[in-house]
């Protein structure tokens, strides 16, 4: 058993010989067995033991028998108690996770202060299975099988290698005595039921059967390698632009599965499972127009979902993500000539010129020229409205802001923050750097002009 954790050790680089190391010490086998592998292998190491006060003399009696243990073997030891009912209740949230954050916390303080590499913690073979199964039975991707990992972060696992049964043989071997956590025999948690009453019923039917999911869990590490890096190079070429994030439609529906690729793509933005099969069938309806699982999947461009914290809509042959958030833009009154800065930080400038032999009308898109004789202040910087018309230069007829922004194919998102300026009379002189008013427009006989020019 020695040396094969030793090879497991070397193979996946975990330690280090001249690094050292926190062993989570509870006093089970498990961690047991870890504290006296890594000693016998020579590594620097200094244990560790979390007392959670959840079973009364049960957890004092764990915390001598680790202090014990450690003054036997010479191995330095931290221990520390923690009110973990209290915690649970102040955060909301079960005994088993605020244990968990609890603990991680302490470990991470002490690497941190100790200037250790990472702490060895004692899952075995047997809790991968279980973790395994445990996702299986919940409902999971690849990832989920593959099990435990051998390194987290600064948490490592030398015993994944190994199973229980080898574990005990290994104490019985060395004449360790250990305790026994009598939480661990009642089949009244999910994680216990699997366990002790799962692996024995399926045992039943393969022996082998904790070693083949072992098997198929490394097969499945393998194989996630493989998916990951073909998935990182889909999503470079789907990704257009990263923020906020832009995906190509038509390169998307091109992959060989378009709802695993959204799955990986969204996932982090926080938009559930559902939210993106859904996603999924609203981009295959507008592929081919087939029927979908959900009669509102059948509008396309225009469509938005929510996350907690991200926003994506449909736009023709693009997905956008974009953060949440209430524009902060406020109107703005400018009652006269100036350079006046708004809210968004945009600034805006108005001065009349004379019409003379050196001027010359701006044709770009950032300053426009407007007839003084038709304009009177104060005017108004604001963003569009529903129902907002204008009549674009060049042009006889009035159209709706909101068309003339969708022939420039602008998405819903720019034209939420479209600011356009307004006359006193409310015609909008002009949708800010797009297209002036063509009924304010400079004639022949214009003699004076307004000029508005954006600085950015």
């Amino acid at each position: 058993m020695q040396n094969k954790v030793s090879r497991f050790i070397h193979q996946h680089h975990l330690l280090s010989n001249n690094g050292k190391y926190l062993v989570a010490l509870s006093g089970g086998a498990d961690s047991v067995a870890l504290l006296l592998m890594l000693r016998e292998l020579h590594y620097r190491i200094e244990a560790v033991h979390c007392n959670f006060r959840l079973r009364g003399e049960e957890s004092d009696r764990d915390e001598q028998f680790c202090q014990s243990l450690c003054q036997s073997l010479q191995i330095p030891l931290h221990r520390v108690h923690f009110d973990t009912r209290t915690f649970a209740e102040l955060h909301q949230v079960s005994i088993e996770m605020a244990a968990r954050e609890l603990r991680y916390n302490y470990f991470e303080q002490l690497i941190k202060d100790g200037d250790f590499q990472g702490v060895c913690v004692a899952h075995h073979r047997d809790d991968s299975v279980e973790t395994v199964l445990l996702n299986l039975i919940r409902g999971t991707g690849v990832h989920g099988l593959t099990g435990i990992a051998p390194m987290n972060g600064d948490v490592i696992r030398p015993l994944l290698c190994v199973s229980r049964h080898e574990i005990e043989q290994y104490l019985l071997a060395h004449h360790q005595e250990y305790v026994t956590d009598s939480t661990n025999l009642v089949p009244d948690v999910v994680r216990n039921k699997i366990r002790l009453e799962l692996l024995p019923l399926l045992k039943t039917l393969n022996p082998s059967v904790a070693d083949s999911i072992a098997k198929t869990a490394l097969y499945m590490t393998e194989a996630e390698k493989m998916l990951n890096d073909a998935t990182k190079k889909a999503i470079s070429r789907i990704r257009k632009k990263q923020s906020p994030l832009v995906l190509s439609i038509s390169t998307l529906l091109q992959e060989p599965s378009t709802e695993y690729l959204l799955h990986e793509i969204l996932s982090p933005y926080g938009f559930s499972s559902a939210q993106i099969q859904q996603i999924s069938e609203t981009l295959r309806w507008q592929q081919d127009g087939t029927h979908t699982i959900d009669d509102d999947c059948k509008t396309s461009t225009g469509k938005t979902w929510l996350s907690k914290s991200y926003e994506l809509l449909i736009d023709r042959d693009e997905i956008i993500v974009q953060s949440v958030r209430k524009s902060s833009f406020k109107p703005m009154l400018i009652p006269e000539e100036g350079t006046y800065v708004l809210s968004n930080g945009i600034k805006l400038k108005f001065e009349k010129k004379d019409v003379d032999s050196t001027f010359t009308i701006s044709r770009t898109k950032t300053c426009i020229c407007l007839d003084m004789r038709k304009i009177s202040f104060p005017l108004k910087v604001r963003l569009t409205e529903e129902g907002d018309r204008f009549v674009p230069f060049g042009m006889k007829g009035a159209k709706l802001v909101s068309d003339f922004l969708t022939d420039q194919k602008k998405s819903l998102f720019e034209k939420r923050e479209q600011m356009v300026l307004v006359h006193p009379n409310n015609d909008i002189l002009w949708v800010i750097g797009e297209r002036p008013d063509n009924r304010y427009r400079v004639t022949a006989e214009t003699k004076t002009v307004l000029t508005v020019e954006m600085l950015l």
